[in-house]
């Protein structure tokens, strides 16, 4: 359903176009001066606006010039105009309406209007995803590497189910890469062209995960000053993504398993179900069956998810692959980080294959990007992804105990106290966490210093305090502790 603003100071004209547009499906909404316009546009979307040359307030040109202003993604202008000359004509499309009336107006040149417009639209997301989707290929993105078996069995479920409308849901142990599938399942079918929207339900406050997928209208609640569509409005067309839907509480399981059945979502405040056209991929690292067992999660929205399950295998069970991804991973990184491409031995291939990869290939791509960074010769080494892996179980596992350990030892080794203005040990271990763990949000942003910060959950000003106070080198744009 379109939803067209009418901005006209004559009633007769508003009335006209209202009959004329509520005929093609729209949702109109009138201002009756280009005051009362302005007002509505900066509080509510709208598809197409139909605006006044002249009214009381704003005109229609100046609001034009706003619109243009405000980004690509305002709705389309049509000017209207009770003078029909040549300069008003001119000046309307110069600046960048899509077409003017003159009136009095034919509605069926209206409607005729509102179709061609859009199309517009349509044309426009089509040129959006198709820029988006040609930028993830030629940025030599993540993407679903691997020969083993385990792996061609995924490959192929993926092609079957792709063109159909079945709902998937994706399993296997967190860092597998189940958001990968689910974006092949999307690339590969009929929606491809449509908007591909992942959403995290692990990290989502449970509060605002309604609000967050289904939207809400403005004044459903304190603070909601402006309406907001939600994510399975957003995903009309395409795919949604309910990344670990185990997470999801049981009162929203229902609601959702209501909208997987009626296909329709009701936003918060709203007064009428809405109609949407999504393919739905769920994802979970958790046992689903168990947790219906102990009724934390309901079975009918578990048929409903499981129509076509893909499990992904740990990295463990097909460490053939590990030659492959390793190779994907150096020429990804390398231009990315901008450091030489280092490739590893074979004592490092057998290392690599000797780790059991609790965190699977997330935790492989860490390594080489580590190993990548921290080499200084012009391989990687076994003692470069040796020191890499056992960072990585050493984080797996107690790693309070093993912070207990090192301190005792650090004690053990000094028999003296810490003079008053010394700084004493709590302070040294304090530093050495906080130098680690900000080395490793720079290392992951690829040096982004505002992406460490939401990794880390900091102000950006304390980042940078953080980074010159522990001396924190940054070579190449990455962060590296001393």
């Amino acid at each position: 359903m379109s939803r067209i603003l009418v901005a006209d100071d004559e009633n007769s004209i508003r009335f006209v176009l209202r009959e004329a547009l509520e005929e093609t499906g729209a949702e109109v909404i009138e201002a009756v001066s280009g005051d009362d316009a302005r007002k509505r546009l900066s509080e509510e979307p709208f598809d197409f606006a139909f605006l006044d040359i002249r009214m009381p307030g704003a005109s229609g040109l100046e609001l034009l010039d706003e619109i243009a202003a405000a980004g690509p993604n305002g709705p389309v202008v049509i000017i209207m105009t009770a003078q029909n000359t040549y300069d008003n004509a001119i000046e309307a499309m110069k600046r960048g309406a899509f077409d003017y009336l003159t009136k009095p107006f034919d509605l069926k040149q209206v409607q005729a209007l509102v179709e061609k417009a859009t199309r517009l639209r349509k044309l426009r997301t089509e040129v959006v995803t198709l820029r988006r989707k040609v930028g993830e290929m030629f940025r030599g993105g993540e993407t679903l590497v691997g020969t083993s078996p385990a792996m061609v069995e995924t490959f192929k479920t993926i092609g079957r189910v792709a063109q159909s409308e079945a709902a998937v849901l994706v399993r296997g142990e967190s860092g597998t890469g189940k958001e990968l599938v689910a974006r092949a399942i999307h690339y590969h079918s009929r929606r491809r062209d449509g908007p591909f929207i992942a959403v995290n339900m692990s990290a989502i406050p449970s509060e605002l995960m309604e609000t967050e997928l289904f939207g809400h209208e403005r004044g459903a609640f304190t603070g909601a000053t402006e309406s907001r569509t939600g994510r399975f409005r957003d995903a009309e067309g395409g795919t949604i993504l309910l990344d670990e839907i185990g997470d999801l509480s049981l009162p929203l399981q229902a609601k959702l398993l209501r909208v997987l059945q009626e296909r329709e979502v009701t936003p918060v405040g709203g007064r009428r179900p809405m109609r949407i056209d999504v393919r739905i991929v769920a994802a979970t690292h958790k046992d689903l069956e168990s947790l219906i067992e102990s009724n934390d999660f309901r079975e009918d929205l578990y048929f409903r998810l499981n129509v076509v399950p893909i499990r992904i295998p740990p990295l463990r069970e097909r460490t053939e692959d590990i030659p492959s991804l390793v190779q994907h991973f150096v020429e990804r990184f390398s231009s990315e980080i901008g450091v030489p491409q280092r490739w590893p031995t074979a004592s490092a291939i057998d290392a690599l294959r000797s780790h059991d990869w609790p965190g699977n290939v997330r935790e492989l791509e860490n390594v080489i990007k580590r190993a990548l960074v921290l080499s200084s010769g012009d391989v990687i080494t076994a003692e470069d992804v040796q020191i890499a892996s056992e960072s990585s179980r050493a984080g797996a596992s107690d790693w309070p105990s093993l912070a207990r350990s090192e301190f005792a030892e650090w004690l053990d080794a000094r028999s003296d106290e810490c003079e008053e203005d010394e700084k004493g040990p709590y302070w040294i271990f304090v530093e050495r966490l906080e130098r680690s763990v900000i080395s490793e949000a720079m290392l992951r942003s690829g040096g982004n210093q505002i992406q460490a910060a939401r990794l880390l959950g900091i102000n950006r000003n304390t980042l940078r305090k953080k980074l010159a106070d522990l001396e924190i080198a940054l070579p190449g744009g990455i962060g590296v502790g001393h």
